[in-house]
């Protein structure tokens, strides 16, 4: 009798299992706030690693509250892997080579915990077989937007109608609720058939079936065409989003560039900030030339300055100098720029600058946490993609969307100064353009406040997944 009370009291436990990266891991650990903090989950945290923690993730995890026991596996070797492999692809062996060590921490868990269901992420399908050895349900949280989903969703079709690569498609793809994608504006890992990269996505892409069900970062009113395809077909589909991180700082945080001071006092919505999220790396060229179109927009700008990627440095330079992102700056930019300018090194807070009255605009990598997170702070966008499936969240944000403007590169792929100037104008000018860019963020904004409101739509997606994970703990 006292073991049955036992058993009844104990919270509903789920184990989440993100791969490597602070883009799966920041909205995984939201999502596992959220079940701790409204519905009185427990959460078991496992992580892969390949390496020892990076600061960024060392400051997600401390954060974590209590009932979410954080468990970091044993380090894979990656060593055998060829220097060029897609990101895709190490990520991919990477979680494959760590379901021993998974195995053993489900073992420990499942041993004292009533486990409602095992969640991975896009690239953690392997994992599914654990599930089904331990009698989990496995279910997918999709850290991308439904565009993407519908694309991987019928990946495997795509693959066996046409046998050219998807960059040198005639046409673009028009796939049902999607905004049509140019052949060259697909994810770039599957651009090459030929590349392992593609493999693994074809490989995760054709498991997908075996979760229970997906849970989508994003909301109706931003892709409801998509969603309502989506929803017809199997596995079900729950659009729970905006799910963004509730702080990117820490308790103790003193502003300590002064990038907060220094927009307290700048006009309102006056400032464009400029930011390529974590591992976002232009070239020295680029670099430069975004320098200059910054400083001739004639427009305040706050930009989280990075060195330019490693391939592009100049070997010869100290460690000092190749470590010091204002040391690639151009010749006086630092005094041209006062006044009009603020440059913060390597990282800033993002949330808090979005969120801030001073800031009319963002220039994005377009990864889709800081997309979502302009949506929910209102912001309008210039997108400048550079990886994985921000050139298809460029393309949805700007042709369908109409939240985002996007400058042209030259022929040599360039963002020119002058084009870089003319599109900052554009978002951050008073009317035209940028006023019909700023009106439908503003929409979209209530929109995301509204889908997460009691009788929202994505609070009730989220809630029947809550309900059957409680039922199946029970």
């Amino acid at each position: 009798m006292e073991e049955q009370i036992y058993h009844q009291t104990k919270k509903p436990h789920v184990v989440i299992f993100p791969t490597p990266g602070m883009g799966h891991l920041i909205p995984l650990t939201e999502l596992a706030k959220q079940l701790v903090h409204h519905h009185n989950f427990s959460i078991t945290l496992i992580l892969p690693t390949i390496g020892p923690p990076s600061m960024a993730m060392k400051s997600v995890l401390d954060r974590l509250p209590e009932t979410i026991t954080c468990i970091l596996l044993s380090p894979v070797n990656l060593d055998d892997q060829p220097k060029d492999a897609k990101g895709e692809t190490r990520i991919s062996i990477a979680m494959v080579r760590s379901l021993p060590y998974l195995r053993e921490e489900l073992k420990r868990v499942i041993s004292s915990k009533r486990v409602a269901a095992f969640v991975i992420d896009l690239f953690g399908t392997d994992a599914f077989d654990l599930a089904k050895e331990f009698g989990i349900r496995p279910y997918i949280f999709f850290p991308c937007n439904a565009n993407v989903l519908q694309l991987l969703l019928n990946l495997s079709s795509l693959h066996q109608s046409y046998s050219g690569a998807f960059k040198d498609l005639p046409q673009p793809l028009c796939l049902p609720g999607c905004v049509p994608i140019p052949g060259t504006e697909i994810l770039p890992p599957l651009q090459d058939k030929k590349d392992d990269a593609y493999m693994w996505i074809l490989h995760h892409a054709r498991r997908y079936s075996l979760a229970e069900g997906i849970l989508v970062n994003t909301f109706v009113d931003l892709e409801s065409s998509v969603l309502e395809v989506l929803q017809q077909g199997i596995p079900t589909i729950y659009p729970v989003g905006p799910i963004t991180s509730s702080s990117s700082i820490g308790k103790g945080f003193d502003d300590a560039s002064g990038c907060l001071q220094w927009l307290d006092n700048q006009p309102l919505e006056s400032v464009l900030y400029v930011s390529f999220g974590s591992f976002g790396f232009l070239s020295y060229e680029q670099m430069i030339e975004l320098a200059y179109g910054l400083e001739i927009s004639g427009q305040r700008f706050l930009w989280v300055v990075k060195c330019p990627a490693a391939a592009t440095i100049d070997a010869s330079l100290s460690k000092q100098m190749r470590t010091d992102p204002f040391h690639f700056l151009p010749d006086g930019y630092l005094n041209r720029i006062h006044g009009s300018g603020f440059l913060v090194p390597s990282w800033a807070p993002q949330i808090q600058i979005l969120n801030h009255g001073s800031t009319g605009g963002f220039l994005s990598h377009c990864g889709w946490n800081s997309t979502l997170e302009s949506i929910v702070c209102g912001k309008p966008m210039i997108t400048w993609p550079l990886y994985a499936e921000q050139r298809m969240n460029a393309v949805m944000l700007v042709e369908d969307i109409g939240v985002a403007v996007r400058p042209k590169p030259d022929e040599n792929g360039l963002i020119g100064r002058e084009e870089i100037s003319r599109v900052v104008k554009i978002l951050m000018g008073g009317g035209g353009e940028g006023k019909s860019l700023r009106d439908k963020t503003r929409q979209l904004k209530e929109g995301a406040a509204s889908v997460v409101s009691e009788d929202g739509s994505s609070n009730i997606s989220f809630l029947e997944v809550v309900d059957k994970w409680k039922q199946l703990s029970s």
